[in-house]
């Protein structure tokens, strides 16, 4: 039995508000910025932290683009959106699907060096991304796929980790089930998509989010296989907004664009934070 102790909630409860101000305090100064002039975001020393009047042009700016008060001209970065999301789409799901039939591959099928396949499998999570960017583009770029949503998705579905959860997960599952499916006459697909499937929905909702993220967030890959505009992902456009040397940077409308970067991923997360939350901590599968 947990005992209630005040002094010791209190002070959680002080720890936990704190953490919030320090992790959203960020996010509300990005956002009052949006709504601010870029002379008021440059000129004043420290910027107010009270909402300005221009949220409606910058965020129009941000999104259709055109020319600011400074001359500058911004591109729209609703394709930027557009790229960002069919790739970390393509990306979640890739590496769910892939993953999903490797785990059932290596547990339920008896085949040669089955476990050398899968340690060498997991042996990719010791090498750091910049060992195998090098090769990895040269493949993409020898099959032409620069500056395409196959480049930018295909070469990062592949996922080491996620095969190993599915796989550590599928060794819970017990053997009756396997052996009932078996007397029933359900083959090896059917018993995946009947009895594996439907036990893995939580722990496939915890990687769509977590895999979604890393795709909607990818700036490496992306800077290297694209150079053409209508091909860059929103985090690349942020980067491009933000001007070097002597030329004025739009601060707020990179700072729109910012947040509007943010609005999917937090959309994903919210919408499925019931299903991440169970598929982490649910130990009864």
């Amino acid at each position: 039995m947990v005992e209630k102790r005040p002094a010791l909630s209190f002070l959680s409860h002080v720890v936990l508000i704190l953490g919030v101000l320090i992790v959203a305090f960020p996010v509300y100064v990005t956002f009052i910025a949006s709504t601010q002039t870029s002379e008021q975001i440059v000129q004043n020393a420290p910027m107010s932290l009270t909402p300005g009047n221009n949220i409606t042009e910058s965020y129009k700016t941000a999104l259709f683009g055109g020319t600011t008060q400074y001359g500058s001209k911004v591109s729209a970065v609703g394709r930027m959106l557009w790229v960002s999301f069919v790739t970390a789409m393509v990306i979640a799901i890739g590496k769910i699907i892939i993953s999903l039939l490797s785990a059932f591959a290596v547990v339920y099928f008896r085949f040669p060096l089955k476990n050398l396949i899968f340690w060498m499998i997991f042996v990719t999570l010791m090498l750091p991304v910049e060992v195998r960017i090098g090769p990895t583009y040269e493949v993409v770029s020898s099959l032409g796929m620069l500056n395409s949503f196959a480049g930018l998705s295909i070469p990062l579905i592949a996922s080491a980790t996620a095969t190993f959860l599915f796989r550590q997960f599928f060794l819970t599952v017990p053997d009756e089930l396997v052996e009932a499916a078996r007397i029933d006459g359900a083959g090896p697909m059917r018993f995946f998509k009947d009895v594996l499937l439907p036990l893995s929905t939580t722990s496939i909702a915890a990687l769509f989010v977590i895999q979604f993220i890393y795709g909607w967030n990818q700036y490496l890959w992306p800077l290297l296989v694209t150079t053409h505009e209508n091909m860059y992902p929103i985090v690349m456009g942020i980067k491009q907004m933000i001007s070097g040397g002597d030329a004025a940077t739009e601060w707020n409308v990179v700072m729109a664009t910012a947040i509007l970067a943010m609005l999917p991923p937090a959309a994903v997360v919210l919408l499925m934070q019931k299903w991440f939350v169970k598929g982490l901590v649910d130990t009864e599968k």
